[in-house]
């Protein structure tokens, strides 16, 4: 059944079984991806996060976030459109009986002609409030890579882009393969408005 994997790689799907995943219906449930004593956080905005991330693609570019933020992946479905809601908000989706709201991460971070493919997925997160409590979120993104288990020596700090852009959300860039990936908090990819919002209308 690897082709029922939501675009990850024979070989990536074929890992992270042997780590526990198992697919059932539309879901990969990865145990994988739970937290366990030698996978570390993200303590500071700008801190070096090593530490297993499960990277991903936004049009071309590549991306990584903490294992332990994610929850499970799953195949682009029926998602219920909510009013006056931002562009990048794609609605919500009832997930086993929940209710949980879905952005989309290329949108949101002002990619343009942005097309769903078969590769196409979301990855339900745990993302914390700014008031503390923890809730879950479903980030549409064009395809899943791989897991990768960086050390500190292969995180750089994230580059001085200029005082007028924002680059909180990043905590620092990651040299994987002869590649650059950009790594999320994904905590802070939203402001605190922002999520309030979203969380209401779940």
């Amino acid at each position: 059944m690897l082709e029922d994997t939501v675009g990850l790689s024979d070989r990536t799907t074929k890992t992270l079984c042997k780590q526990g995943c198992h697919l059932i219906g539309d879901t990969i449930f990865k145990n994988y991806f739970m937290p366990s004593e030698t996978s570390s956080t993200a303590k500071g905005d700008q801190q070096k996060s090593a530490g297993k991330h499960l990277t991903f693609n936004l049009k071309n570019e590549s991306y990584g976030i903490d294992v332990l933020k994610v929850r499970e992946i799953i195949r682009q479905t029926s998602i219920t459109t909510v009013p006056q809601m931002p562009n990048y908000v794609r609605g919500v989706i009832n997930l086993r009986g929940k209710i949980i709201p879905v952005i989309d991460l290329r949108l949101r971070f002002g990619f343009t002609d942005v097309k769903d493919t078969e590769k196409t997925c979301i990855i339900v997160v745990q993302v914390k409030m700014h008031d503390g409590k923890n809730t879950q979120m479903g980030l549409v993104v064009d395809g899943v890579e791989e897991v990768v288990n960086l050390t500190h020596g292969d995180i750089e700090e994230t580059p001085d882009f200029g005082g007028k852009i924002s680059t909180d959300y990043i905590i620092g860039m990651a040299k994987v393969k002869g590649t650059v990936k950009t790594l999320l908090n994904i905590d802070r990819v939203l402001c605190a408005d922002e999520l309030a919002q979203i969380r209401a209308a779940a």
